[in-house]
This record gives C-alpha cells, sequence and structure tokens, in this order.
C-alpha cells in the first residue's frame, strides 16, 4: 500500500483566484491531494481576486471547473463537497494601495501555522503584492511564496523581480515553480542515472553520440494568444523548460538529494552551456511560425487567425537549437532543444541516441541503439537494442525495445505535476524549485539569441500545422549525421 505523508494543518493563499492557473491545474491538484487524505479538513485555502464574488458563489465556480479538470475525483459528492468547505473566497484588489486588507488579514489568525502565498499573478505584481504582505503584517516565520513563471521578460527584469520579491522574502522562501519539474518523468532522471551505475557509466559523449530533449504540443496558443504574443516559443518553453530538463539530463551527481545540492550541480550545466554568439545563432537555431493545415484529420487556422487580429506577427510558436556543453562529460556531444506548437503528435519525450560500433562484425548492422525517456503523455522509458533476428538465417541482427510503462509497475499515481510541487512548498521542501541563480543564469543564456533575432539574424520560417516544424529542421541534425527521434521510427 503506499505510503501517505500527511501534513499539518496550513493555510495556502492563492492571488488570482480567478484565473485559468487556479481553475484548470491549482485547485484540481489540491482536490487531488485531499483525496489521496495527505492534508485534512482543518486546512484552509483562501482564493484572492478583484471581482466581487461571496464565498458561495465562489465555489460554485470552482464546483463546475472541478468537475471539468477533476472529474473522477469530483464525482464522489462527499469528498468534493468536503474540499469545497475549505476553499473561501476574499475580494481584494491588490494593486491598488487603498484596498481594504481585512478580510484576508482575519481570515489568518494563526502565525504558528505554515502560510503559502501563491501568487497566479502577472510577475509584474510579483514585488508589490510582496511589499503589500509585509506592510500588512501577513508574513510570518512559516512563511513562503510561490512565483509562477515567468520571471521576467529579460535578464534584467528577471534579476528586478527578484529583488524586489527579496526584499521581503528570505530566499529559502522563495519557491520559483517550474510544473516540469514535478512531472515523475523528470524526477525519474535522477534515479535512472544516480541509482543505476551501469547507466551512469555510459552517460556521457563516450557512449552517447546525441540527445535530443523535445516537447510537442498539437494544440495552437488557444486562449493564451495575448500573453503568448508577446512572449514566443523560447520564452515560453526554452527558458525555463527545457532548460531545467537539460540540466537534469547533463548534471553531474550532486553529493546529496538536498536542495541545494541539486541545483548547484544544474547551475553548473546552465554556466557550461556554449554562449550564443550572434554567428552561432545564424548557424544552430531555428525559429518558425504555424500556418493553417490539419491535425488529426482536422482543418485548423495558422497562427494569425488564432490570433484573431488585423496585422502581421513576428513571435516564434517554435523554436529548435543545437548547443554543447563545456564539460569533459558532455563536450563532443550535441545537445538539441525543440519545441513548438500544432505540430504533429503531442509528446515530451527525450532521446540519448548511443554512438555506432567502431568496427561493426555484422553485415547488416542496424541503427545503433537509443534510450528514450517519455515525459508525457504515457510516462516511461523505452531501451532499443539490436538483437538476433530469429527468423532469418545467418546472424542477421535488428532493432528491438524494451519497454518500461510506469502505469503498468507503480500503483501510486499523480495525476498532474502541481499536485507534487503545491505541497512540497507546504512542506518546506525547495528541491524541485528554482533557485534565483538558475533563473539568472538561463537568461544569459537565452538572451543573446533574443538579440539576434530582434536583428532579423534569423529568419522566421512558416510550417505548415500538422507537421514536425520548418524543413531546415532536419538539416540542423544532418551536419552531425543525425535524424530526430520520429525520423528514426520510419
Amino acid at each position: 500500500m503506499a505510503h501517505i505523508n500527511r501534513i499539518d494543518p496550513f493555510d495556502f493563499v492563492i492571488f488570482g483566484a480567478t484565473g485559468d492557473l487556479t481553475m484548470r491545474k491549482l485547485l484540481p491538484a489540491f482536490l487531488q491531494r485531499f483525496h489521496a487524505q495527505e492534508f485534512q479538513d482543518d486546512t484552509r485555502i483562501l482564493c484572492v481576486a478583484r471581482s466581487a464574488h461571496s464565498t458561495d458563489q465562489f465555489r460554485e465556480q470552482v464546483r463546475a471547473a472541478l468537475k471539468e479538470f477533476a472529474p473522477d475525483t469530483a464525482r464522489d459528492a462527499g469528498t468534493l463537497n468536503s474540499f469545497l468547505a475549505l476553499v473561501q473566497y476574499v475580494a481584494l484588489d491588490a494593486t491598488k494601495p487603498d484596498s481594504d486588507w481585512s478580510g484576508l488579514e482575519e481570515n489568518l489568525p494563526n502565525p504558528q501555522r505554515t502560510r503559502v502565498f501563491y501568487l497566479a499573478t502577472s510577475p509584474a505584481l510579483y514585488a508589490p503584492l510582496c511589499a503589500a504582505l509585509a506592510e500588512h503584517s501577513l508574513i510570518t516565520p512559516l512563511t513562503r511564496v510561490v512565483l509562477e513563471k515567468p520571471i521576467g521578460v529579460s535578464l534584467e527584469t528577471a534579476a528586478e523581480i527578484n529583488d524586489g520579491v527579496g526584499r521581503f522574502f528570505p530566499e529559502e522562501s522563495i519557491y520559483r515553480i517550474d510544473h516540469y519539474l514535478g512531472k515523475e518523468g523528470v524526477q525519474n532522471i535522477l534515479a535512472l542515472r544516480f541509482a543505476n551505475p551501469a547507466l551512469e557509466k555510459l552517460w556521457s559523449s563516450d557512449a552517447i553520440a546525441h540527445v535530443q530533449i523535445t516537447a510537442a504540443e498539437t494544440v495552437g496558443v488557444g486562449s493564451r494568444g495575448a500573453y503568448y504574443d508577446s512572449s514566443g516559443a523560447l520564452r515560453d518553453m526554452v527558458q525555463n523548460h527545457l532548460l531545467q530538463v537539460l540540466c537534469m539530463v547533463a548534471m553531474d551527481a550532486p553529493a546529496s538529494l538536498q536542495a541545494d545540492d541539486l541545483r548547484n550541480e544544474k547551475l553548473k550545466v546552465l554556466n557550461a552551456l556554449r554562449p550564443m554568439t550572434p554567428d552561432m545563432v545564424r548557424h544552430n537555431v531555428i525559429r518558425g511560425q504555424y500556418t493553417a493545415g490539419r491535425i488529426d484529420g482536422h482543418d485548423v487556422p495558422g497562427y494569425l487567425e488564432d490570433l484573431d487580429q488585423n496585422r502581421a506577427s513576428n513571435t516564434e510558436t517554435f523554436v529548435a537549437i543545437r548547443t554543447k556543453i563545456r564539460s569533459a562529460r558532455w563536450g563532443n556531444t550535441p545537445f538539441y532543444l525543440r519545441t513548438g506548437k500544432r505540430l504533429a503528435a503531442k509528446t515530451t519525450e527525450i532521446v540519448l541516441q548511443f554512438r555506432p560500433q567502431m568496427w561493426p562484425i555484422f553485415s547488416n548492422t542496424p541503427s545503433p541503439g537509443r534510450l528514450v525517456i517519455r515525459i508525457a503523455p504515457d510516462e516511461g522509458l523505452s531501451l532499443v537494442l539490436a538483437s538476433k533476428d530469429p527468423g532469418a538465417g545467418g546472424f542477421r541482427v535488428r532493432n528491438a525495445a524494451l519497454d518500461l510503462e510506469y502505469e503498468n509497475q507503480f500503483t501510486i499515481e499523480y495525476h498532474d505535476s502541481y499536485e507534487r510541487l503545491l505541497l512540497d512548498a507546504v512542506r518546506g521542501n525547495p528541491a524541485l524549485f528554482i533557485r534565483r541563480d538558475e533563473v539568472e543564469a538561463s537568461w544569459r543564456w537565452i538572451e543573446p539569441i533574443l538579440n539576434s533575432w530582434r536583428h532579423a539574424l534569423s529568419p522566421l520560417e512558416p510550417y505548415p500545422a500538422g507537421s514536425w516544424g520548418p524543413a531546415s529542421t532536419r538539416a540542423l541534425l544532418a551536419r552531425d549525421g543525425a535524424l530526430w527521434h520520429e525520423d528514426m521510427l520510419t
């Protein structure tokens, strides 16, 4: 039977409570963990937003959201009603200096309870909100603050946000969330490497020819069009999610699983990434924007039609990057990062391609084996190795896969990565959150790419929805004699 690590009573305050993130992710995650009995009904979940709702009105909105985004659990009326009883709504416009904070203050009477403030708002409000919390004496020694991405839109703005929040919270109380680190498949990279000495001995340029990290979506920008058009794929996905996954793949063994030991090793990887000069951006970065096409047999519009605006946009919905890590472990291994919207399939995966034999003895030697780590939608591992073909005469070999699917091996399941991360913030475990120097190191590496794009050093290439991105993406790997994973399967 799975061990349940129950939590002492706590107060969790969500600013931006009527937003999409709260309804789609945060409250469904809490419902799942409440159903798993990780916390009890002496917990308070305080939802703060500007709208003039009563708590009863807000609970009905939450009820509808939970039935849509956590339908299996919300179907249990007893569990759903007990959870909704924990939810309180506070109407507060935190952007106005003269706002009445008494409603929130009255709902936080006990400074001895763990208190978490989750800022699901515009990053521009992070520092002002923290200043207001301090002004109203709501920050206690047991208080933590969780910051959603993006932490700024540049190195300068990230530093400004970090400075602003840091005036009121010590670094150890600031939890910068990246939901990719809450995914079991990403966390399992640590176990796969450091609990399996045989694999760790292969985990370097000696055995690995290249590494691919892909986060592909079939959906367009949807309701996030206004945000996305000011952000783009590089800021939205690469600066945070994909660089964090790259760190987990490439880091050396930490001294322990303590937060700072893990984050120190990730920071070393970020600092070792080969700097992107304008010439490197021109030859090693591809950006694209989807046009109309077909996905799953249905016609879908292009990016500009999805935005529903009467102007052109230079925002990228696809980016592919070739980079290297300046370290003894990885110096001869290129890393390829790729993400995009309206692509041919929804998948998040890591592919480690092994090097070929130096002197093959089989006449029909297949392509070298590979290890595929599937992060979504079906978490698991696939180890592709050459094996003798039992149906052929002589010694003919072909590739065969050894597959591990997590859901068939393990009985406990976290439906969404926020379930783990929200309660880690309550428990005071920052290992899967991002430290300030990591955020700023990733921006330091990303900014030369953005600057090169501002000077039009890389064209914005169109690609039809339902494809794997611009045609030039294949050439990015072909220079190294490599193929994207989907091309290996054809």
